[in-house]
């Protein structure tokens, strides 16, 4: 035999030379959920060693990510009940304390990048990322909403605003009003294929942002659609957007690939809380080794092509690679 492919798998030293895929620490986005108060850190039942922090608290976490070589933080807040409205009011409000900690973040811990959400679910007293009048999800009264609340952030000091309600033209209305405001520093990390996945569960508990009444299957997308996915990244690319991502990402790997062969732009995945914690119960379980398939599954999301991860793995994944 002239080809023996086993030649370049022969040792350690070999593989490494011809690996295909390496991922990287700088690939990654670490997740964090906030609420309001102080020495709070509550782990989430339905994601082990995922916890709620206060700010003081999220300040020791990301201190110690960046430590570690995670350097790249997407949050999430965790509002009570009793500051929701169906226009989502306190998510451009000063005194949110989701605005005041990207503020301090900024000022104490300069080099961690910040990422941010934009949708109005955390905000909302219906639980939906839009405003819901007569149980329709109205697109266009949303955006400026939106806008008000990706403003807010970019104040506050946000590197990367993410979209994450998909309504249809967010990105050009954000982007517009950002420099129109000045901030033309400020990236669009657009939720670009976010489908109608039954993996956010754990994150929905995470938030207390379960939709009160219906579901997200009129603006989050159709599982078994994929050129539905290329028309929104074509759509986001032209509105502005600096990186696409697709959400989930396990069940999603062929959107993945198709956006990195039709767009020029980074791709973002989403290794979302359902398939995260799906992870750590089989491996509690003694199931699977829970090490190394949380190493194959990142692999093989950056694989399909996503230069960019977002996953509740990333410390953990540093721990290992420091």
């Amino acid at each position: 035999m002239l080809r023996r492919p086993r030649r370049n798998r022969k040792s350690e030293v070999i593989r490494e030379l011809v690996v295909e895929t390496q991922l990287m620490k700088s690939d990654l986005i670490f997740p964090l959920f906030m609420v309001e108060g102080n020495s709070i850190q509550q782990e989430i039942t339905s994601m082990p060693g995922i916890f709620r922090f206060s700010v003081d608290k999220l300040m020791d976490e990301i201190h110690e990510c960046l430590q570690l070589g995670i350097k790249t933080f997407c949050l999430f807040p965790a509002f009570d009940d009793k500051y929701k409205d169906k226009y989502a009011s306190i998510s451009h409000h000063p005194d949110n304390f989701y605005l005041k900690a990207i503020a301090r973040i900024k000022k104490e811990l300069p080099e961690a990048c910040v990422m941010t959400d934009v949708a109005m679910d955390p905000y909302s007293s219906d639980g939906h990322d839009g405003i819901v009048e007569n149980g329709k999800i109205l697109n266009d009264e949303t955006l400026e909403v939106l806008g008000k609340m990706s403003l807010a952030q970019a104040q506050a000091g946000a590197d990367i605003i993410g979209p994450s309600d998909m309504m249809d033209g967010r990105v050009e209305y954000i982007r517009e009003l950002l420099d129109d405001h000045g901030f033309i520093d400020v990236s669009i990390m657009s939720y670009t294929a976010k489908y109608a996945s039954a993996f956010y569960g754990p994150f929905r508990d995470a938030l207390d942002s379960a939709p009160k009444s219906g579901d997200k299957k009129t603006y989050q997308m159709n599982p078994a659609n994929i050129k539905e996915a290329l028309i929104e990244a074509e759509m986001d690319e032209l509105e502005g957007a600096d990186i696409l991502m697709v959400k989930p990402a396990l069940s999603y790997l062929d959107v993945v690939s198709e956006l990195s062969r039709a767009s020029n732009l980074p791709i973002a995945a989403y290794n979302v809380s359902g398939e995260y914690a799906m992870l750590k119960a089989a491996g509690e379980k003694g199931w699977i080794d829970g090490e190394k398939a949380m190493l194959e599954v990142l692999l093989s999301i950056k694989r399909a092509g996503a230069k960019i991860i977002l996953t509740y793995f990333a410390k953990e994944y540093a721990k290992l690679n420091v």
